[in-house]
């Protein structure tokens, strides 16, 4: 039976990270043949992206948990079990990246000295306000020969790719941490301490009527399984419930 995958972070900084793989992963799936027509969801999807790295110290964050991955692969590294061709691999990868986060200003710096991105940033922000109307100017940019258009996109996108690869890495590791468990509730609430995680990934059955609602920190967290409910919107279970859980 297929199954359905939650997760949820334990602290401000994969909370980022997850938002930021989410907006990627909308990106890329605006790119298709009808981009006429997906067009808002590109540019809602790559604006936020810029506007969580203007609120948050994101570049410092990945250059810290760059380096503990270069630490830990290279302790990994002097076991004799591990593949050194592939850990080489991933280590080169890191230090690359780990490289370009330290320079004087991150690559998307450019994004802002962009006066055409600037002013659909600008309209994007209010609800609504991309319509055809509003923004003559899209409407021209869009209808341009693909090629053109394509070729923006591309070097829009190529000021934040080391960005999106450098999550990529650093969210493998950190889901490769733990291993699913199955567990089971009698009351469909579950708790433990937090100590040392930093997400929580649950697995249900895609025929299960109901889904985890999760609540914590690093410290403690608790799991409490909910339904869809007509009066209240949703409401917790008092069921038995099957699940796995992985703590990384």
């Amino acid at each position: 039976m297929s199954e359905i995958l939650y997760e949820h972070p334990l602290n401000e900084r994969v909370r980022n990270y997850l938002k930021l793989e989410q907006l990627f992963e909308q990106i890329q799936s605006s790119l298709g043949d009808s981009f006429v027509h997906s067009y808002p969801l590109f540019f809602n999807a790559f604006f936020s992206i810029l506007d969580i790295l203007d609120r948050h110290d994101i570049r410092g964050d990945l250059i810290k948990d760059l380096e503990k991955l270069e630490r830990n692969l290279t302790n990994w590294g002097k076991s004799p079990e591990v593949d050194g061709n592939a850990l080489q691999s991933v280590l080169e990868k890191a230090k690359s990246l780990s490289t370009i986060f330290r320079s004087k200003s991150p690559l998307w710096a450019a994004l802002k000295k962009d006066k055409f991105l600037d002013g659909l940033r600008k309209r994007f922000t209010l609800q609504s306000a991309y319509s055809g109307f509003d923004l003559p100017a899209l409407t021209f940019w869009f209808n341009q020969p693909p090629i053109i258009v394509r070729e923006d996109i591309n070097r829009w996108l190529v000021e934040v790719n080391s960005l999106e690869r450098a999550l990529t890495l650093v969210l493998k590791f950190i889901r490769q941490k733990a291993e699913f468990e199955n567990i089971e509730s009698n009351n469909s609430f579950y708790q433990d301490s937090g100590e040392g995680l930093l997400m929580l990934r649950v697995k249900l059955n895609k025929g299960v009527d109901y889904f985890p609602s999760v609540s914590g920190n690093h410290f403690r967290y608790s799991i409490r399984f909910m339904e869809l409910c007509e009066q209240k919107g949703q409401q917790y279970i008092n069921d038995k419930v099957s699940f796995k859980l992985a703590k990384c």
